[in-house]
C-alpha cells in the first residue's frame, strides 16, 4: 500500500520512543504538585519584579499576579513563584484538560513535528480535514443539517465571520439584536454588540444594534412574552432592515444566567418568519453542557442557521448552512490555526465524545450536581453571604453579598490569595464565576475550592 514520506515519519518508533520519555519526564515532576502552597519565599522579589516588568510592557497591570511556571498538574497550577493553585477559571475558559495533561501534550507533539506551524486559508495540512468531519458530524448529531465549517484564530473572529456572512446574504439589512448584557467580543464590530458602554468607549459606530431582555427563570411566560413582543416591535419598526439575531444561550459575560428552550425557540421562530437569520455564540458554552454544543442541550438544532465556537474547541470556528455560504472573497484568513492546537483539539473533543462527558449522568453534569449541593450548603450556612442560581455544566456562578460589586471584586483576589483562581462577571448583580476544567477535576478539587470559598468568605465577614 502506498504511503506518503509523512506517513512514515509519523509511524517512526522514534517518535513513539521520544514523546514516551518525553511524557515520563513530565509526569515525574507533575506528580510533586498534589495541593494548594503559598509561595516561596525566595523567589518573591524576582516574582514581583517579573510581574511589575510585565505590567509595564503589556501597558496596564494584570488582574491577578499570575504568571505561571509552565507546569501543573490537572486542576492545580504552579506559578513563576513556587505557589500552587487551583485554577477554576481555566484562562478563562480555554484550559479543559487542565495543566500538563499527557493526552494533551501528545497531541501537541504530533502537531509539533508538522511541517509548518500555522495553518491557513492557503495551506492546510491533513489534520484539518479530519477535524472539520468531527466537528461537522457532532454538529449534525441530531440532524440539524449543518453543511459547512471555517476555521479561524479566535472565537470574536469567528463571530465577524458569522456576520459577514449574513449581512452578504441579506444585504442591504444593516441591523442586529442581540439580548441584554450580552458579550460577543470586542472588535470594532462586534464590541458594537457586547451590551457594556465601557468596551466602546473613544469607538466609532459601525453597527446598528438593538437589544431584547434575557430570559428570567422566575417568570418562564412573561420572559416568551416580553421577548416576541419586543422583536415583533423591532421588525414592524425597521422592516427588513434586521439580518440577524445575536443569542448566547448561557450568558457568560454577563454573570451565568441560563437559557430555556421555549424562550430560544420563540425567538427563532419570530426572526425566520421575517426572514432574520439566528447565529449561535458558543465560544463560551462549547463542551461545558451535557451535549457538545449548548444549541443541542436546548434542543435547537432545526432552529440555528449559524453556530461560532472557540475557547474550548482549541481552535475556533463558524459553522454554517449552505444558505449562508459566502461569496468567494467575504472570508479570509492567513493564519487559521497552529498543528498543535488542531491535533489538541482533535483529542480533546474526540475524548469528551467518546469517554463518558456528555449526558444527563455524564461528568460534566455530575460535577455540575456536586458543586451546585457544596455552594447550596454554603448558602444554608451563610444565606447573606452567597446565592445561586449556580449556572449549568462545567460553568457555575454566584452570587456573593448580594451581588456588590466592590465586594465580589475583593473577594476574587482575597480566593487568589488562598489559591483559587476564579473571576467577576455581570452587573446588578455582579457575580462570581468559575470555568470547571472537566476534563480533569475531581470532586476532591470541588472539595478543596468550596474550602476556600468558605474561608474567603469567614475572613471578609
Amino acid at each position: 500500500m502506498a504511503k506518503t514520506v509523512a506517513q512514515d515519519l509519523f509511524s517512526d518508533k522514534r517518535i513513539q520512543e521520544a514523546k514516551e520519555l518525553l511524557m515520563a519526564a513530565v509526569n515525574e515532576h507533575r506528580e510533586k504538585i498534589t495541593e494548594v502552597k503559598p509561595a516561596n519565599k525566595d523567589l518573591k522579589a524576582d516574582y514581583e519584579k517579573l510581574i511589575e516588568d510585565f505590567s509595564q510592557d503589556r501597558g496596564g497591570k494584570l488582574f491577578y499576579d499570575y504568571i505561571g511556571s509552565g507546569i501543573g498538574n490537572g486542576a492545580l497550577v504552579e506559578l513563576a513563584d513556587g505557589s500552587v493553585k487551583y485554577d477554576f477559571i481555566t484562562g478563562i475558559g480555554v484550559h479543559y484538560f487542565g495543566h500538563s495533561n499527557p493526552g494533551v501534550i501528545g497531541a501537541h507533539i504530533d502537531g509539533a513535528i508538522m511541517n509548518t506551524t500555522m495553518s491557513g486559508n492557503l495551506q492546510q495540512n491533513v489534520d484539518s480535514p479530519k477535524l472539520f468531519k468531527l466537528l461537522l458530524d457532532q454538529a449534525n448529531k441530531y440532524g440539524a443539517g449543518f453543511d459547512h465549517m471555517f476555521m479561524t484564530s479566535s472565537g470574536v473572529m469567528a463571530a465577524e465571520n458569522a456576520l459577514k456572512m449574513v449581512f452578504q446574504k441579506k444585504s442591504p439589512a444593516h441591523r442586529v439584536i442581540a439580548f441584554e448584557k450580552c458579550f460577543m467580543g470586542r472588535t470594532m464590530a462586534v464590541s458594537q454588540i457586547t451590551d457594556k458602554a465601557a468596551y466602546r468607549k473613544g469607538l466609532p459606530q459601525t453597527l446598528s444594534v438593538d437589544y431584547i431582555p434575557f430570559y428570567d427563570a422566575n417568570n418562564h411566560d412573561r420572559s416568551i412574552e416580553m421577548a416576541v413582543k419586543h422583536l415583533e416591535w423591532y421588525f414592524e419598526r425597521y422592516p427588513d432592515q434586521y439580518a440577524a439575531m445575536c443569542m448566547e444561550l448561557v450568558q457568560g459575560e454577563g454573570g451565568y444566567w441560563v437559557g430555556h428552550e421555549d424562550f430560544f425557540k420563540a425567538i427563532c421562530d419570530v426572526c425566520h418568519k421575517h426572514n432574520v437569520s439566528v447565529i449561535v455564540d458558543e465560544v463560551q458554552t462549547f463542551m461545558r453542557t451535557s451535549e457538545l454544543f449548548a444549541f443541542q442541550y436546548f434542543k435547537l438544532d432545526k432552529h440555528v442557521d449559524m453556530v461560532n465556537i472557540g475557547k474550548n474547541s482549541q481552535i475556533c470556528a463558524t459553522i454554517y448552512r449552505n444558505d449562508h455560504k459566502p461569496q468567494p472573497g467575504l472570508i479570509s484568513q492567513t493564519f487559521t490555526s497552529s498543528g498543535t492546537a488542531i491535533n489538541a483539539a482533535y483529542y480533546m473533543i474526540s475524548e469528551v465524545v467518546n469517554n463518558g462527558y456528555l449526558g444527563e449522568d455524564g461528568k460534566i453534569m455530575q460535577l455540575h450536581k456536586y458543586f451546585s449541593q457544596k455552594l447550596d450548603n454554603l448558602h444554608k450556612k451563610y444565606p447573606e453571604l452567597i446565592e445561586g442560581p449556580w449556572g449549568v455544566g462545567a460553568m457555575v456562578g454566584m452570587t456573593l453579598f448580594k451581588g456588590d460589586t466592590a465586594k465580589s471584586k475583593d473577594f476574587t483576589f482575597k480566593l487568589f490569595d488562598n489559591g483559587a483562581l476564579s473571576f467577576i462577571a455581570g452587573s446588578k448583580p455582579t457575580r462570581v464565576r468559575f470555568l470547571v476544567p472537566a476534563g480533569v477535576a475531581t470532586t476532591k478539587d470541588i472539595d478543596g475550592v468550596c474550602e476556600l470559598i468558605e474561608k474567603t468568605l469567614n475572613e471578609m465577614k
